[in-house]
C-alpha cells in the first residue's frame, strides 16, 4: 500500500508517553508514517524513511483526531427561540426536547439524513474524525429505528436513546413509556446500535426507570451510557458505576460520593461545557474529578436545544477556562479521553497501529487551541489515513 509521510511537525502529540514527554507523549521537530490507514513510524524529522507521498507541514503542530463521544444529530428543525430566551433570563429545564420530537417526526429520512451529513461535514473541518450519534427525538418504536439506521450510515457508534425524555402524548405516564421502551422499542432497535443511554434527571427518568432501560439494553447486548447529574445532584453516576456504563455525561452536579465512586470505577466522566454555556448551568469541576484520579472526556454535545456547536477547539478553550483543566489535560480529554468512552483503543492516539486519523493546526503548538480561542486553527484533517481537509497548499 502507498505511504504517507508528515515532516518538519512543530509539537507532536502522540498521547503514548513511551513516545515522548508527558502524558500526551509530545515530541518537537517530528514526523510520522501512515500506510492502509494505520499509523507505522512516528520518530525526529531529520529520521523520516522514504514515503510515496510527503508533506511538510513547516512546524505546524500535528495532534490525533478529535474523539466526540456524545452527539444527537438526527433531528430536524431549530431551537434559536429558545435559546435567545434563555439568554435573556428564561431558565433550561429540559423541557424544549419536545419541540424537537414534533419537527424529527415530521421530517423525512432524506432530511435528516441532509442533517447529519452537515454537521458531520463541520465536525470533521474542526478536526472531530470519529463522532458518536444518538438518537432520541423520535421516540416511536418507528422514528427511533428510522433514526439509528440513519445514525448506522454515518457512523459505527449509534446510540439508542430512546429514553431522552418523555414524549408530549406520554405527559404523566412515564411508567407506561419506560416499558414501551423496554419492551418495544430496543428489541427492534438493538440490532442496528452499540450503545443503550438514558437521561436519569429530574424532568426526565428516575433511577428506576432508568434503571430498567439500561438493564434492557444490556440483556440485548448494548454496553449502558448514562446523561447524568446536568441538572441536579442526583443518581445518574452512581447508576452508570453500578452497571458498568462506559461513561456517564454532564456530570456538572456530583458530590464526593460520586467522585470517589468513579475514581474507583471503569466509567468515564464526560464533560460537555458547550451545554452549560449554552443554558448558563453550572460548570462541571473537572478539576476536582481529575484530582481524585477519574478518567474525564470531552464532548461538544452537538444538538438543537443545548449545544449547538461542532466544535471542540471551542469546548477545549471553555475546558481551560471554565472548568479549570490545563490545556494539556483539554486535548488529552477531547481524544484519548473520548476513545476511552468509547472504548475504542485504535483511536484517540498517535503511535504504530493506532488508525491515521490526524490533525494539523496552523499553529505550532497544541496549546494554542485554548489560547487562541474562536480562531480556525484547523490546517489539514487526515481520515483513515485520507486527507479530507486542507486549508493550505503544502502538499509535494
Amino acid at each position: 500500500m502507498p505511504t504517507t509521510a508528515l515532516r518538519n511537525i512543530g509539537t507532536l502529540v502522540t498521547n503514548d508517553p513511551a513516545l515522548g514527554e508527558g502524558p500526551l507523549g509530545l515530541r518537537d521537530d517530528a514526523a510520522i508514517v501512515f500506510e492502509d490507514a494505520r499509523v507505522v513510524w512516528v520518530g525526529d524529522s531529520r529520521d523520516v524513511p522514504a514515503a510515496d507521498t510527503g508533506f511538510d507541514l513547516g512546524g505546524r503542530a500535528v495532534l490525533p483526531g478529535f474523539v466526540e463521544s456524545h452527539s444527537h444529530l438526527v433531528f430536524a428543525g431549530d431551537r434559536a427561540e429558545e435559546f435567545a430566551a434563555r439568554m435573556s433570563g428564561r431558565p433550561y429545564t429540559a423541557g424544549g426536547i419536545r419541540t424537537t420530537i414534533e419537527a424529527t417526526r415530521a421530517a423525512t429520512d432524506e432530511q435528516l439524513a441532509g442533517n447529519v451529513r452537515r454537521l458531520l461535514d463541520e465536525s470533521v473541518r474542526a478536526g472531530s474524525t470519529t463522532v458518536e450519534i444518538k438518537s432520541g427525538y423520535g421516540q416511536t418504536v418507528d422514528d427511533e429505528l428510522r433514526s439509528v439506521r440513519i445514525a448506522g450510515r454515518f457512523t459505527d457508534e449509534v446510540t439508542l436513546l430512546a429514553a431522552h425524555v418523555p414524549p408530549p402524548e406520554y405527559a404523566g405516564r412515564t411508567d407506561e413509556y419506560v416499558t414501551m421502551v423496554v419492551e418495544q422499542m430496543i428489541p427492534v432497535c438493538a440490532p442496528h446500535v452499540r450503545w443503550i443511554d438514558v437521561f436519569c434527571e429530574q424532568g426526565a427518568f428516575d433511577r428506576d426507570q432508568a434503571h430498567a432501560v439500561l438493564r434492557a439494553g444490556i440483556a440485548h447486548g448494548l454496553v449502558p451510557r448514562v446523561h447524568g447529574n446536568q441538572l441536579h445532584q442526583g443518581p445518574g453516576v452512581q447508576l452508570a458505576v453500578e452497571l458498568g456504563a462506559a461513561s456517564v455525561d454532564h456530570v456538572a452536579h456530583v458530590n464526593r460520593a460520586d467522585i470517589d465512586a468513579l475514581a474507583g470505577s471503569e466509567t468515564v466522566a464526560t464533560v460537555l461545557p458547550g451545554a452549560d454555556f449554552c443554558t448558563r448551568n453550572s460548570y462541571p469541576d473537572a478539576r476536582a474529578l481529575i484530582d481524585a484520579g477519574v478518567t474525564v472526556a470531552l464532548g461538544a454535545d452537538c444538538n438543537p436545544g443545548t449545544s449547538y456547536t461542532t466544535s471542540l477547539p471551542f469546548c477545549i478553550a471553555l475546558a481551560v477556562r471554565e472548568l479549570h483543566m490545563t490545556p494539556d489535560e483539554a486535548v488529552w480529554a477531547a481524544t484519548a479521553g473520548g476513545a476511552k468512552a468509547l472504548r475504542r483503543t485504535d483511536i484517540g492516539t498517535l503511535s504504530p497501529g493506532s488508525r491515521a486519523d490526524i490533525v494539523a493546526l496552523d499553529a505550532p503548538s497544541h496549546l494554542h487551541l485554548a489560547y487562541r480561542p474562536g480562531v480556525p486553527l484547523i490546517s489539514q484533517v487526515w481520515r483513515d489515513g485520507v486527507l479530507a481537509v486542507t486549508n493550505t497548499g503544502v502538499a509535494q
